[in-house]
């Protein structure tokens, strides 16, 4: 993964200009090392793959040298995902990465995995954005940095009762696994 990274970050101005609430598409292939023992795309790499679409997508659109440059870097709070059809080794596809909305913490991010026109799988991500200093960013501070207007995508109600659902106390609060 680590040189799809590198070469997603060389081609970051090669691509087509985003607007930030634009949809990007990466185009990509399966590789030997995506696979797991039953010869298709591991759940996981799904994820890490999902990363490489949202780093596409803040390059091409000027959010990543914006937050960059204001000393922010974004992390995945929540994830989900679903699958409807397998990748195979060599097929080529299409990710697709789109911001749905925001609330006052987060960025909400809608990806699709597309096979010539058909979705093979779909996930959503909660991102925050964390300063290098210490301290998270709000959606206020990243929309001053960016020039993003939240407004312009409405958050759905389903996945802000999701984000409800599976949050976690804050880090500097106790949190035992209990599994009682």
């Amino acid at each position: 993964m680590i040189f799809r990274t590198f070469l997603v970050w060389l081609r970051r101005n090669g691509g087509p200009k985003l607007g930030i609430h634009e949809v990007g598409r990466l185009r990509l292939r399966v590789m030997p090392t995506d696979l797991d023992v039953l010869g298709h795309v591991n759940n996981g790499v799904y994820l890490s793959l999902m990363d490489l679409g949202r780093m596409d997508a803040m390059q091409r659109s000027g959010a990543w040298a914006a937050i960059s440059g204001a000393g922010f870097y974004p992390v995945a709070a929540s994830e989900t995902i679903t699958f409807r059809k397998s990748l195979q080794l060599w097929q080529r596809f299409v990710l697709e990465t789109r911001i749905v909305g925001y609330d006052s913490k987060a960025v909400y991010i809608e990806q699709r995995f597309v096979v010539r026109g058909e979705l093979y799988a779909k996930g959503f991500v909660r991102a925050r954005f964390v300063k290098r200093t210490g301290g998270t960013v709000t959606v206020a501070e990243l929309a001053e940095v960016t020039g993003a207007d939240p407004d312009e995508a409405t958050l759905p109600d389903w996945l802000h009762r999701w984000a409800e659902d599976v949050a976690l106390p804050p880090s500097r609060a106790s949190a035992p696994s209990d599994w009682a």
